[in-house]
């Protein structure tokens, strides 16, 4: 079975991230028509259409939109992890930032619509993976599923009460993908050695989204990648995602483009998931 390799963020402090945008840097208008039709998947963003400033911290480049922290357009930082403490160890890292005996507790907020995007999404992971999610009662531990701006996630267990942000446009294919955040996965395009399967084309991203392309541990995270890079991950953006011109951001080695998915886990989704947990 293919397996693929994943980005787990490992922080000694924990891991956290934000939600996805009900709107999308993809260009499917300015895209070739055959592109656009295929193009439909969204990518997640915190706050659509909304960059920052680039942040610096003692382990690596975000940029603050709106008070928080944005690691990557739909990851959340907490303040202990943009200024950590402490030495930065994968082994503290793996140890804090995985939800213990693979169980998640949660809530979902009354106030947000079509809740039927999370449950299916629990659903979804539930019949994949071995990781189970359990409605909260008195666990100090645990994710809310609210509305938000767009689409984020914390990454990782941070410990307390932290959120999945779902705007309006966010499916339940961007709901299992903030998901697969919370569980403490990167996005796949920022693996440790996707030069060796992608190209970046820097020239045609989207100016004050070129993080969303740096390597995690560019970016000074340290981590873990399974398997082969997978592109059919629901972790992994489109080649024309974030695009500022309708040209390709990521091709394969040999110049090709493919397609961003968001409807279900891969198999290569799983079998990392299964090694994580």
């Amino acid at each position: 079975m293919k397996t693929t390799r994943f980005s787990l963020l490992m922080l000694g402090l924990g891991l956290g991230m934000t939600a996805f945008s009900s709107c999308s840097k993809e260009q499917d208008a300015a895209a070739p028509a055959s592109t656009a039709a295929v193009q439909a998947a969204k990518v997640e963003e915190a706050y659509p259409s909304q960059t920052g400033p680039a942040q610096v911290s003692k382990l690596g480049v975000y940029q603050q939109i709106n008070g928080e922290n944005i690691l990557e357009g739909d990851i959340i930082l907490t303040a202990s992890q943009v200024n950590p403490t402490g030495p930065q160890t994968e082994s503290a890292g793996r140890n804090t930032g995985k939800w213990p005996s693979a169980v998640v507790y949660y809530t979902i907020d009354a106030a947000l619509p079509s809740q039927n995007r999370v449950t299916d999404a629990i659903t979804h992971w539930q019949t994949y993976t071995a990781v189970r999610f359990v409605p909260r009662t008195t666990q100090a531990n645990y994710v809310t599923f609210r509305v938000g701006s767009g689409c984020s996630s914390n990454i990782g267990m941070i410990g307390g009460r932290q959120y999945i942000n779902l705007a309006s446009g966010c499916t339940t294919g961007n709901t299992i993908h903030e998901i697969g955040h919370a569980l403490g996965l990167f996005h796949e395009q920022t693996r440790n050695d996707r030069d060796t399967y992608v190209n970046i084309l820097t020239q045609n991203i989207q100016s004050g989204y070129e993080n969303n392309f740096v390597k995690y541990s560019t970016s000074g995270y340290s981590g873990t990648d399974f398997g082969a890079l997978d592109f059919g991950s629901i972790m992994m953006y489109g080649s024309f995602s974030f695009s500022s011109n309708g040209q390709p951001t990521i091709t394969k080695k040999d110049g090709s483009t493919f397609n961003i998915q968001r409807s279900a886990l891969s198999a290569g989704d799983r079998a990392g998931i299964d090694i994580m947990y």
